[in-house]
């Protein structure tokens, strides 16, 4: 793809600020819009070429990246901005929504004649800013295939996992996996410590053991083990425990829409839900500090 490629970029916020910053240091001319004034100053200092509407990015683009906060305000910005959109431009949508607010979103972008892709990320703020993500796309081969370029700058890998939709379908399983081990990691630290069982100790035995898991080896939810954790920085996000409790909640969604037996993911959801009440801003992996108070300890 020619870095002459024009793209699109709407939604600048923590994920799709970095995002778009490094498709302009490889050389894209990036066309940016967000409603957040903060965002649109960023974007200047990294680069790209502000502009007053979503619809006049898209109008001068041939490709347009969306990263949103949620299904609805996709398919209400794809209504707004389809109209404006070049015959056959591609729209790749980079949020974490429901499978089919997914599938629908590509429907409207077919039936105004248009190409598009969902293509969630995982890799948290880190990886966007470091280029490292990890995308999960759904959609046509063909689409993919002119999509790949840009998705490489942005991710350090890009699987192409189906058909519309299946993107999603990717990521609310992994995330569905990721939070349902970091309560049971939680819950297992917790029961260590009421035992006398140190964090040092715990991570030396578990981290080599049948237990070993990547919540407990790259993101020890304790201070100490792994010094890049944000447990060993007040819980600052990484990936917070609102967007955590978004995606289990899809997930459980996904699980009572499509008959499957799936108690512990819809109790994650549950906990998380809860958890998310009075810690939306805290990092996910500080379910331990709630699973500790609730066991009757101090944190």
């Amino acid at each position: 793809m020619s870095t002459n490629t024009k793209i699109g970029f709407l939604g600048l916020g923590h994920m799709g600020g970095p995002m778009a910053a490094n498709l302009v240091k490889a050389g894209y001319d990036v066309l940016a819009f967000d409603p957040v004034p903060a965002a649109q100053d960023q974007a200047r200092q990294d680069g790209a070429t502000v502009v007053a509407t979503a619809a006049e990015a898209v109008a001068a683009s041939d490709i347009v990246i969306t990263m949103l906060p949620n299904g609805r305000i996709v398919l209400d910005l794809y209504g707004e901005i389809l109209p404006a959109a070049k015959p056959g431009t591609l729209f790749v949508d980079c949020s974490t929504i429901d499978v089919a607010d997914a599938k629908q979103a590509a429907e409207l972008a077919a039936a105004a004649g248009h190409r598009a892709l969902d293509a969630p990320v995982s890799g948290g703020v880190a990886g966007a800013a470091a280029g490292t993500l990890t995308f999960m796309v759904g959609g046509a081969a063909s689409d993919f295939a002119d999509a790949l370029p840009l998705l490489e700058i942005m991710g350090g890998k890009v699987v192409h996992c189906g058909g519309a939709g299946v993107g999603q379908a990717a990521k609310i399983c992994n995330n569905m996996l990721l939070g349902i081990s970091m309560i049971g990691l939680s819950e297992a630290i917790v029961l260590g410590e009421k035992l006398g069982l140190t964090h040092d100790k715990f991570f030396d035995v578990v981290s080599t053991a049948s237990g070993q898991s990547w919540a407990l080896t790259s993101y020890c939810p304790v201070p100490g083990p792994v010094p890049a954790s944000p447990a060993n920085n007040d819980y600052k996000p990484g990936f917070a425990t609102a967007l955590m409790a978004k995606d289990l909640v899809l997930a459980a969604n996904a699980l009572r829409a499509n008959g499957v037996d799936g108690q512990i993911g819809q109790l994650a959801a549950e906990i998380y839900t809860r958890f998310n009440q009075d810690e939306a801003g805290k990092d996910f992996s500080a379910i331990v500090t709630d699973i500790r108070k609730r066991s009757g300890e101090e944190d």
